[in-house]
């Protein structure tokens, strides 16, 4: 696992950043990557009252999208570690896993692969206390991506992903052309199969967050929708 960074893009996470990052610690001493994108320093404050290693931290102090904080995370830690071979996005919410990592990561590497992604729509996957509502609108939103995009993989809208550096290479290069918010999923996804990336799915456990506020709303989820159309459009043109 020394061989591993893991980006976690963050906004008014203060809550349970810390937290995050020692469940992790438990696990493996990865290079880990905080991108925060809150207007106030209380994430910054939190993490630096504490000495962790192999830890970056970049403040943006403006929302500029979840899927930007990523992507910036990745250009960052390219710059200043050629020896990584996975790249881990998670959110720091706790929603993803961390006891999941050492599988995920021998699963990606035994299979070779380019990306990873870990599914909430397999048949062992669970979803936790997310509400009706919400579990409806991930669901038909998925439905919607793989009629629309035509990449086997059932969950485009997770981030909690595993990565090969030509794949990191690519996206950080070729990606967050849509906005830079959550149809950067989705348009990895795109952009990586187009080039016969290897992908695979694997079952998640994802857990609604229980402390702190979502980021998520109604402007997000319209966003989304006119970024999966546009992204329709730049298949079918043949530019994507």
């Amino acid at each position: 696992m020394n061989k591993i960074a893991i980006v976690i893009p963050a906004y008014n996470e203060d809550k349970n950043i810390i937290k995050l990052i020692h469940e992790i610690r438990k696990i493996t001493k990865a290079i880990i990557i905080i991108v925060d994108d809150s207007q106030n320093l209380k994430t910054k404050k939190i993490i630096s009252s504490f000495k962790i290693k192999n830890l970056y931290y970049f403040h943006r102090g403006k929302k500029l999208g979840r899927g930007s904080a990523v992507i910036f995370g990745f250009k960052k830690i390219l710059k200043k570690n050629n020896n990584l071979s996975c790249f881990v996005e998670m959110d720091a919410d706790m929603s993803h896993n961390p006891n999941e990592l050492l599988r995920n990561v021998s699963f990606f590497y035994k299979n070779s692969l380019d990306l990873l992604i870990g599914s909430r729509y397999l048949p062992k996957s669970k979803i936790i206390n997310w509400p009706l509502s919400r579990k409806i609108l991930s669901k038909l939103s998925n439905m919607l991506a793989r009629i629309l995009l035509g990449v086997p993989v059932n969950d485009y809208t997770n981030g909690y992903r595993f990565y090969s550096k030509r794949a990191v290479k690519t996206l950080v290069s070729k990606c967050n052309k849509l906005g830079g918010g959550f149809i950067i999923l989705s348009e990895i996804i795109l952009v990586l199969y187009n080039k016969n990336y290897k992908i695979l799915e694997i079952q998640s456990i994802f857990k609604n967050r229980v402390r702190g506020e979502s980021s998520v709303n109604l402007r997000l989820v319209l966003e989304s929708l006119n970024g999966l159309i546009k992204l329709y459009l730049l298949k079918i043109l043949n530019k994507i």
